[in-house]
């Protein structure tokens, strides 16, 4: 059990938040591996190449990522007050979210599951 009063715990889990600006997608309709392929070649990259990368990249998932990272650079912008030209992707992940299951029928009555999962995405970019 936690000791101190009640407002002296918040305070101090408070202190200890991330305070970088982020952006989440949860429930993506697209597989973590799917989503992983993309994020893997822009983690670490600064924003405008990052842009420039998800813009041309073939994949479905790397039109939902563009959209998630334009979202947490006008974050910065707006509520950290962080220059554009400063910065970059400083983490970015999937975890897996729930699956929707389906049946499709085979021959001789049988069935098929197939499914249908999704993901939670988050970006976090920081300054240099």
């Amino acid at each position: 059990m936690a000791k101190g009063h009640r407002s002296q715990i918040k305070r101090e889990r408070n202190a200890q938040k991330d305070t970088r600006p982020s952006a989440k997608l949860s429930y993506a309709r697209v597989s973590v591996e799917k989503a992983c392929f993309v994020l893997d070649a822009i983690r670490g990259k600064d924003v405008q190449t990052a842009l420039g990368i998800l813009t041309y990249s073939p994949r479905y998932a790397s039109s939902l990522i563009k959209k998630l990272l334009e979202s947490a650079i006008a974050n910065a912008e707006n509520n950290n007050n962080m220059s554009r030209e400063n910065l970059y992707v400083a983490e970015c992940y999937a975890n897996k979210g729930p699956t929707m299951k389906r049946i499709k029928p085979r021959a001789k009555g049988r069935a098929y599951r197939i499914e249908k999962r999704m993901s939670h995405i988050t970006v976090v970019l920081n300054e240099r």
